[in-house]
């Protein structure tokens, strides 16, 4: 593993690698829950789902492992599910077996762009002040999923606000409460410097809303979302995938327009990609794996493992399997090699047997370690150079901080700041400093607004 590895170069080791690997799996693991939920609402068998979200991201976490060498993880994206099963097949009345096809197509797209440098080109034509922050973006995006996770945070009159704690104190409100002495307990067994804090911190949580579900302090609810702390045991029914393998090969394609297919194509493209290499900057910077010129380089790599995941998932079954953010939880446990990533997807090939197990971690339990590693991630402001000579860099770096969590994605964090950091650099003289993929992404994001 040393040798593989190369972990003293990297400045870790085989327990703390596992332990990051482990801590990316529990802040991962709510995806085997969420995306059978939401997928089925297209029509899809929810076991078969959780199967083929299992396997995809064993698949594409063991790729980044192996061919890349880095601590990150994949899944099935958030947001591209759910644009999947409510608007591709709600809204515009495809077949899931279309969107699944439509997937496949966008993998093999990336592979060829993976092949031929063209997101690795793109990666390194973004300026560091964006790429920092990126970085600081995401830590505010995550932050805000782990309140939101929480149920810190909830919608209302000024469009968040904090939970009322008295209201529904059974549910809402005692898990409100745990999610919270899970964020301080996190915290001081940080500044402690006790290895695997975060970790340590998930399963302080779901232990005590174990025993406050035995008290009666807790009780569950799964009308409302709430569910019993403590995990069933029993095996999960493997011929279930075969409702979902391979079926985007079995597509009638009579029905559906081939502009519309094109249009849904484009649209998983643009967000995966830059969702993707948001991910990759934000969680590469914080690792202090960026080259003094910010760039990562095992970028290629790490890309291919990521496109390669997409297709595999769509065959086998699932939306689109991307590079998660949640990522950042290994990388703030010590996370810094592949070995993470390889425990990460053990661990996702073992829920394949265990996945009631698994899916019993209370989103309050790993919504801690989300908060917890977005004031790591958000650290890196201090890089950022708010300096008036520096004011073309510093707006757009700006810009793309507040819109990651404002508008809940990654991918429209890097387009706003992109544009400006180009319109605002060509209108103050400074047009030699762009890179000039940067103009090319500019009118490229521009038409996503007006088109997609």
């Amino acid at each position: 593993m040393e040798k593989f590895f190369k972990l003293k170069e990297k400045g870790t080791n085989v327990k703390t690698e596992i332990v990051a690997g482990i801590t990316t799996f529990m802040t991962m693991a709510y995806i085997l829950a969420v995306n059978p939920n939401i997928l089925s609402a297209a029509g899809m068998d929810p076991t078969a789902v959780l199967l083929a979200t299992c396997l995809a991201s064993f698949i594409g976490t063991i790729c980044m492992a192996l061919m890349a060498n880095l601590p990150f993880a994949l899944s099935a994206g958030m947001g591209l599910n759910a644009y999947m099963a409510y608007t591709v097949v709600l809204g515009m009345g495809y077949s899931w077996q279309v969107a699944l096809l439509a997937v496949f197509v966008e993998g093999i797209i990336f592979i060829v762009l993976s092949v031929t440098s063209v997101r690795e080109a793109i990666f390194n034509s973004i300026p560091l002040e964006l790429k920092r922050a990126v970085s600081v973006g995401i830590g505010l995006f995550i932050c805000f999923i782990g309140l939101q996770n929480a149920k810190l945070v909830v919608g209302g009159a000024t469009l968040v606000e904090m939970v009322d704690f008295k209201t529904d104190f059974n549910t809402v409100g005692i898990t409100s409460l745990l999610a919270l002495v899970g964020i301080f307990l996190m915290a001081v067994l940080y500044v402690k410097k006790v290895p695997g804090s975060i970790l340590i911190g998930i399963f302080g949580v779901w232990i005590l809303g174990i025993l406050c579900q035995l008290m009666g302090i807790y009780v569950p609810n799964p009308d409302t979302g709430f569910y019993s702390l403590i995990p069933s045991f029993h095996m999960t029914d493997f011929s279930k995938l075969g409702e979902t393998f391979g079926q985007c090969f079995k597509v009638d394609m009579s029905g559906v327009g081939i502009f519309n297919f094109i249009v849904i194509i484009f649209s998983f493209l643009f967000v995966d990609l830059f969702d993707t290499l948001g991910t990759l900057i934000g969680v590469a910077s914080k690792a202090d794996m960026l080259d003094k010129d910010g760039k990562l380089p095992e970028i290629k790599p790490a890309l291919m493992a990521d496109a390669i995941a997409t297709s595999a998932g769509a065959v086998l079954g699932t939306s689109t399997t991307t590079t998660f953010v949640e990522s950042a939880a290994g990388v703030g446990a010590g996370g810094r090699t592949g070995l993470t990533a390889l425990t990460t997807g053990i661990m996702f090939l073992l829920s394949t047997l265990l996945a009631p197990i698994f899916i019993a971690i209370p989103s309050f339990a790993t919504a801690p370690a989300l908060v917890m590693v977005g004031f790591l991630m958000f650290s890196g402001i201090t890089e950022l150079k708010m300096t008036e000579e520096n004011y073309t860099s510093a707006i757009p770096a700006y810009i793309c901080i507040f819109s990651m969590p404002l508008f809940y994605s990654i991918s429209e964090g890097i387009s706003l700041g992109v544009i400006s950091y180009v319109i605002l650099n060509v209108c103050c003289g400074k047009a030699k400093k762009v890179n000039p993929i940067m103009y090319v992404l500019t009118v490229l994001f521009i038409l996503k607004y007006i088109f997609l």
